[in-house]
């Protein structure tokens, strides 16, 4: 049982519900994310994402597409993130990480090359935006035979389709998009996704993450009343962006990630 899944078995042992929290590797520096890593931990996180910076984020909003920018600007590239895991784990050896970003740098490093430099590091996911199921099978057989668990996207408007097909190839847990558009563009409606949500538990035994427009700890404590665990990203971004000293916004992130924790666990 890899470190995805024994979070996830812990979290229901004691009837809890997961944080999933999202910062994008080299914003503003590769030694700042370390540091912003172990913050979120500290403040309660279970799973942590890590954006993998990309010219032209489509499924991203403002706040991350600036962050990408600044870090595509400070050098970021796969092999500077290998390097962050890799010092992460010489820190906390338990806490999942997940990498989620577009096809192209992972294409050009070549797939196999990638699946084998993350499983090195100590990456425990990746999460393709942009490589549907139905063409991920190559990419999965590749991810599979290294220990990578690949998290794949359903949204509201997800045909029964696709929900199989996800629940045949996914692994770890689904990340279920809860409203339409980019990251960081609305706030969620419980009440719109609740039965789309049935469907998805219907084709999958896998946990499900709610993510996409959670930015409070009231939306955090609404979405983890559907779903086992509520993934935060634009909102954490955004601390990032706006607090210049990392001091400061290693503090700014503690103290956040504690009030959404303690959203999520009520």
């Amino acid at each position: 049982m890899g470190r995805i899944e024994t979070c996830f078995e812990n979290l229901r042992s004691k009837g809890e519900k997961g944080l999933i929290t999202f910062i994008t590797a080299g914003d503003p520096s590769i030694e700042n994310t370390l540091d912003y890593m172990q913050s979120l931990v500290d403040g309660g996180a279970d799973v942590i994402e890590l954006g993998v910076p990309f010219s032209d984020p489509m499924a991203d909003g403002p706040t991350i597409q600036r962050a990408s920018e600044r870090s595509l600007a400070a050098g970021t590239d796969l092999s500077s993130i290998f390097m962050l895991v890799r010092a992460f784990r010489e820190r906390n050896a338990s806490t999942p990480v997940i990498l989620m970003g577009y096809m192209n740098p992972f294409e050009r490093l070549g797939f196999e090359r990638f699946a084998k430099e993350a499983r090195a590091s100590g990456v425990d996911g990746v999460l393709v935006v942009d490589l549907p199921p139905e063409e991920s099978v190559p990419q999965n057989k590749i991810l599979t035979a290294n220990g990578i668990r690949q998290i794949f996207l359903i949204a509201p408007n997800s045909s029964e389709d696709r929900i199989k097909k996800v629940g045949e190839l996914a692994a770890g847990f689904i990340y279920y998009v809860s409203v339409k558009g980019v990251t960081g563009d609305k706030s969620i409606s419980t009440s719109n996704i609740r039965k789309s949500l049935e469907l998805v538990r219907n084709g999958t035994r896998l946990p499900i993450g709610l993510g996409f427009g959670i930015k409070t700890p009231e939306s955090a404590r609404e979405a983890a009343k559907l779903s086992d665990a509520v993934v935060v990203g634009s909102a954490l971004v955004d601390i990032i962006e706006k607090e210049a000293e990392i001091n400061a916004a290693r503090k700014s992130l503690e103290s956040f990630v504690k009030e959404l924790k303690g959203a999520v666990d009520a």
